[in-house]
């Protein structure tokens, strides 16, 4: 039996379950008592963010609001929000919202913390030290933020996303709250569960790494290991579960309670173990066709997956059997591609808005991704990105069969 290796960074302390958003008062006082809270403009109206605030100032917290930020996560958004800050002096940040709610506040701790500009932190381990303490609080179930060390934003001078990875930017507290999802609308369900699932399923497959004591030391994502695929497997059992029935009836809250925790379990998994070809290939599709991020991995996820199958099959296969799913390998592939196109992810980059002269670009453009492109367990070079980018366009998974 080969040596086992199993790795996990993980925020000092998750809360989970309906009703734990009345612990963030607590927890802020305990860290610091001058809050940074940064949301966006619509989670900033709704009655549980006011409660949420009103918690914080009855423990004794003064609050700074920054409820401009804005999808995609553009950097002259945060720029908006540190200015301001720095007069405030926060000695906590505190992210409401989804993914780019939560990155935003990440960036905004690093900038407080150790000053410079966006820029100045792109690509693996850039940030220098420790960053002001972060308190994640999804309101939706997708991205993982709260728990993974990476914040993707839009460079809008580069015209393109650019992800900040480090370890210091794992939050310190995550309180995952299912009742902050309840009135999430049926199709960003679909697309940030779908996420979760991409999350999960590249974790799990990922190439595993040679086994060396500096592996997390080198490395901000050291490929499949024995502790991330634990997380991977109660994500991808949780979303086959209970995703469908999330966006079909909102008001199930066991679903939303599933499929959150799911969410919660992919961001541990994949913010220790990486992600791969799909969210690789994202970037450019995200630049050019301004997308959700989650709909353009989940399109891709069944084209990346069947040319990954031979280099992933005993991966895919394991979690056939996790599921349920019959015909191994491919079964689960299938499996995925139909409960996708059950919830109405996009079942073709065409589909998605990209235009037939662009495949080029985007396959190029993807190789630029080296964090993402060096976990995949298939090798990746242009002329298999192209085949990858060429199949999802068309929405022909056969394609890939042969390759």
């Amino acid at each position: 039996m080969p040596p086992v290796f199993g790795a996990a960074r993980l925020p000092r302390a998750i809360l989970f379950g309906r009703g734990q958003r009345a612990a963030i008062g607590a927890a802020s006082a305990r860290i610091g008592r001058r809050a940074l809270v940064v949301t966006d403009e619509r989670q900033a109206a709704q009655p549980e963010f006011a409660a949420i605030l009103s918690d914080l100032e009855a423990h004794g917290v003064e609050v700074q609001v920054f409820a401009g930020v804005i999808p995609d996560l553009p950097v002259s958004a945060i720029d908006a929000c540190v200015a301001p800050a720095r007069a405030f002096m926060p000695n906590v940040v505190i992210g409401i919202g989804g993914g780019s709610a939560i990155d935003h506040a990440k960036v905004a701790a690093v900038l407080l913390t150790h000053g410079g500009e966006v820029s100045d932190y792109y690509g693996e381990f850039a940030v220098p030290g420790p960053v002001l303490p972060l308190i994640a609080v999804p309101t939706t179930a997708g991205t993982g933020s709260e728990a993974t060390p990476v914040a993707v934003v839009h460079d809008e001078a580069r015209g393109t996303k650019i992800g900040i990875a480090s370890p210091y930017l794992i939050p310190e507290v995550a309180v995952c709250d299912p009742d902050l999802t309840a009135t999430c609308p049926p199709y960003l369900t679909a697309i940030s569960g779908a996420d979760a699932m991409t999350h999960a399923v590249e974790a799990f497959s990922n190439a595993a790494r040679p086994i060396d004591p500096r592996l997390t030391e080198d490395h901000v994502f050291v490929g499949k290991n024995a502790i991330s695929d634990q997380f991977a497997r109660l994500a991808v059992a949780n979303l086959f579960k209970f995703l469908a029935r999330a966006v079909r009836d909102g008001s199930d809250m066991e679903a939303r309670e599933g499929v959150m925790l799911a969410s919660l379990m992919a961001g541990c998994a994949f913010g220790t173990a990486g992600t791969a070809a799909a969210h690789a290939l994202q970037y450019p599709i995200g630049n050019l066709t301004h997308t959700a991020h989650g709909a353009g991995v989940a399109a891709l996820l069944p084209f990346v997956m069947q040319f990954n199958r031979p280099a992933a099959e005993s991966a895919f296969a394991e979690l056939a059997e996790l599921v349920g799913v019959e015909g191994g390998a491919q079964g689960f592939i299938d499996a995925i591609a139909a409960l996708f196109a059950e919830i109405g992810i996009p079942r073709s980059l065409a589909d998605l808005g990209l235009a037939a002269d662009q495949q080029g670009y985007v396959a190029e453009a993807s190789l630029n991704a080296q964090r993402l492109v060096k976990n995949n367990p298939r090798p990746l070079d242009l002329a298999a990105m192209t085949a990858i980018t060429e199949a999802a366009f068309a929405g022909e998974r056969q394609r890939l069969a042969a390759i």
